[in-house]
């Protein structure tokens, strides 16, 4: 008795909360079919949370919740409608098919929605967060990530019951440098089921260290940037959804630079043969438009655990003959899904088209000058690679194996970027650019995540291959749930048992990128030495959560 049930949709926002009855019962009535989440909580005990949810109707579904102190669980059964039953899906095709049903229905959905929501009177409710502390390596700047060795932090909460807002900084320092870095996320979301779009406004900060002939005096300026991202939603027909936007960005180096991002997909809904998604996205990577949608495939059981990694996200910036560049992807992608009980099929094809593209560059030493950026979480530096374009395809197989594991297997081919053996004869950053030429190469990656029984310890692994004499260019897919990463990957939480009555409790991380130090492109210079050329370099990092 007593315990707190809170109801998310698969966009993850809290759509109605309870407390259960003496019997350990609850209710959540007049839901509309679609995949939802439930987290139970009850004060000296861990924290429930269960995903994949599906209410059906005509189906039986039981929740049997048990609550420790150690590990708390959900266990989920799902029944079909037994025959002769009252419910079925035929209803939904006589009424789909019935022209003069389907405004009624259009508005009896929103109707339904809104009076069945609680009317809360409070101006903060639903308030969570979480505060992390880490160090270690930072990830590349090429790559498009800020360095967090120092303090992140993220709050969520709603307004007056309708509107929810969230906030997120980060406050940091080059590891290799002891520059500092700063960063402030905020996004505002309608709660209530009105057709408000999300805004998000995100800015940075970060002072460079001078090497490799960048700066080195007091009028080195620092790199500050700042976007807009509007993020819609339209349902045009039942079983068609559309999503659209646009983030406006300005980039603040050498000179000032401007441009405008927009993005969409299109989602045709095939009921039991899956979904086909197309996608476009031309400008910086539409990164909140690829975490809409897949919340509720994830294990994540912290959603601010997004926003920090959104926060972390950088333009690419680079230097071509000592002026500023961004780095610009034109994106065109189609996807296809199927989800057949726990095992989901993907596949997908794309064609991008990327220009100022960045990539690390290591033991270049005084070569480029004017043409390279210091990285800022290694002794590397940024290099402009110029333009290229590739094709691509991917196909994948995920399977859940109870509620404590997933598997996931991958195969694609795509453009990779090679010299064929060739090396440098002068020092000119020019000739480095056409060195590299674009061929297809293909790739597998093995995903493996899971809890650990006992002490709830959540376990990530990856490993991707392709072939070693060749650099893959990472992409951001639009319509496919896995994204493949180079070499061993490794991300660990355990969690903390609360002490001394703190009102949250604390997680341990640590998260160990490319330990095998694969996808390196050698590059032999015209001295007898050798460059190296990636897009994912070696980092080891760790940190200390307190999650609220």
């Amino acid at each position: 008795m007593g315990a707190t049930v809170i109801l998310y949709n698969h966009y993850d926002r809290a759509i109605h909360q309870a407390l259960t009855k003496p019997d350990g019962s609850f209710l959540f009535s007049s839901l509309l079919p679609d995949v939802y989440s439930v987290r139970v909580s009850l004060a000296n005990f861990i924290p429930a949370f269960k995903r994949n949810i599906t209410v059906q109707p005509g189906f039986q579904s039981v929740l049997t919740i048990s609550m420790a102190s150690m590990m708390s669980s959900i266990e989920f059964v799902s029944a079909s409608p037994a025959k002769g039953a009252l419910m079925s899906d035929d209803w939904k095709w006589v009424l789909r098919s019935s022209q003069s049903t389907r405004p009624v229905l259009r508005f009896g959905a929103v109707d339904i929605g809104i009076e069945n929501r609680p009317h809360l009177t409070s101006v903060f409710s639903e308030t969570s967060g979480i505060v992390k502390v880490s160090a270690g390596d930072a990830v590349s700047f090429s790559s498009g990530a800020q360095s967090d060795l120092g303090t992140a932090f993220a709050l969520a909460t709603s307004l007056f019951g309708t509107n929810q807002l969230e906030v997120s900084g980060n406050f940091g320092y080059s590891a290799h440098s002891g520059l500092p870095t700063a960063g402030f996320r905020t996004k505002y979301t309608r709660s209530d089921g009105a057709p408000t779009p999300e805004v998000i406004v995100t800015m940075h900060q970060i002072y460079l260290p001078a090497r490799g002939g960048f700066g080195g005096g007091l009028d080195t300026p620092a790199l500050r940037t700042m976007s807009a991202t509007v993020l819609d939603e339209l349902a045009i027909l039942d079983n068609v959804r559309f999503e659209y936007g646009a983030s406006a960005e300005t980039v603040s180096l050498w000179n000032r630079l401007n441009m405008l991002s927009p993005f969409a997909r299109l989602t045709y809904d095939l009921g039991h043969y899956g979904s086909v998604q197309v996608a476009y996205s031309s400008g910086a990577p539409a990164t909140e438009l690829a975490a809409r949608g897949n919340e509720h495939l994830s294990r994540e059981e912290i959603p601010l655990n997004r926003d920090l990694s959104a926060l972390g996200t950088l333009p690419r910036v680079s230097l071509w003959d000592d002026g500023a560049r961004v780095q610009r992807t034109e994106n065109a992608e189609i996807g296809y899904t199927k989800i057949s009980g726990t095992r989901i099929y993907s596949a997908g094809v794309y064609h991008e088209r990327v220009s100022n593209g960045v990539m690390t560059l290591a033991g270049s030493g005084d070569l480029f000058a004017g043409d390279v950026l210091p990285d800022l979480g290694s002794q590397s530096s940024v290099f402009n690679i110029g333009k290229f374009s590739r094709w691509g395809y991917v196909a994948s197989v995920s399977q859940a194996i109870g509620d404590h594991m997933d598997v996931a297997v991958a195969y694609g081919r795509g453009g990779a970027l090679t010299t064929e053996g060739r090396e440098l004869s002068t020092e000119d950053a020019d000739e480095l650019r056409r060195l590299v030429r674009v061929h297809d190469r293909n790739w597998v990656s093995v995903r493996v995540a899971g809890v650990v029984p006992g002490s709830g310890t959540k376990v990530n692994a990856s490993y991707g291959w392709a072939d070693y004499r060749s650099l893959m260019p990472s992409h951001l897919f639009l319509t496919q749930r896995f994204s493949p990463e180079p070499g061993l990957n490794v991300s660990i939480r355990q969690p903390i048992p609360s002490f001394g009555g703190v009102p949250g409790r604390f997680e341990a991380t640590a998260d160990l990128r490319n330990l095998l130090e694969q996808g390196y492109l050698p590059i032999s210079t015209v001295d007898g030495r050798t460059m190296l050329l990636t897009n994912s370099p070696r980092a080891l990092r760790g940190g200390l959560s307190f999650i609220f």
